[in-house]
């Protein structure tokens, strides 16, 4: 499989996660900075949440990483949380905003 099309099948899944708090998948959130397909279909995320406190700061992570592990040709997972830059509401997609209601 090529890096190109795995990369698509990772994002296809990270839409399937979402914050327990927000009805928006993490994606659309904005909660994920890089997707990376290293060699021999290893895949690194960074991501970051919506606050340092957000109780679901371990969950997200763990879910993401189980999430990408199904995905058929994936070889190696690992999930980054970041802190910087700290997220808010600009970067979520226009889908996001829209669905909360803020345009």
């Amino acid at each position: 499989m090529e890096a190109e099309e795995l990369k698509e099948k990772v994002i296809a899944a990270l839409h399937e996660i979402y914050d327990p708090e927000i009805p928006v998948d993490i994606y659309e959130l904005g909660l994920i900075y890089e997707v990376d397909i290293l060699p021999i279909n290893n895949v690194q995320i960074v991501m970051t949440l919506t606050a340092p406190s957000c109780p679901s700061a371990q969950e997200i992570p763990v879910e993401v990483e189980d999430k990408i592990r199904t995905i058929e040709g994936v070889n190696d997972v690992h999930v980054s949380v970041v802190w910087d830059p700290p997220w808010d509401r600009s970067m979520m997609s226009e889908v996001a905003m829209l669905e909360l209601g803020f345009m």
